[in-house]
């Protein structure tokens, strides 16, 4: 049992950067009838409690949002919001996409400001 918490500790330290973790495959992709400033916006709400503060930044034709990580520095996830005719596309990016047991409330933000 010791064991298995050294290993999930060591895999949530180290630093990973935003280009890291866009490297990986995305853990969603989805399309919302919201604008990106709207979605941006919903989902730095809903993470408001448990993350801090979110980074949003200008990226392509919408935005870019960067959500810290829980214990210490460094990115936990990326969404990347482009603008649509009738909406926007979303990509989700996560730091431990691999990790069963990694936090779930950035995927539970998403998925809760997809719609309305």
């Amino acid at each position: 049992m010791k064991w298995a918490v050294w290993v999930l500790a060591l895999a949530m330290s180290g630093c990973a950067t935003v280009a890291d973790i866009q490297q990986t495959r995305p853990t969603m992709v989805v399309i919302s009838g919201k604008s990106p400033q709207d979605y941006a916006t919903c989902v730095t709400k809903k993470l408001a409690s448990s993350r801090g503060a979110l980074q949003i930044e200008p990226h392509k034709d919408g935005v870019r949002v960067i959500v810290p990580q829980k214990f210490s520095s460094g990115p936990a996830a990326v969404f990347d919001i482009e603008d649509r005719s009738s909406g926007s596309s979303i990509k989700l990016f996560e730091r431990m996409s691999n990790v069963p047991l990694r936090p779930r409330d950035v995927r539970n933000a998403a998925e809760e400001c997809i719609s309305g």
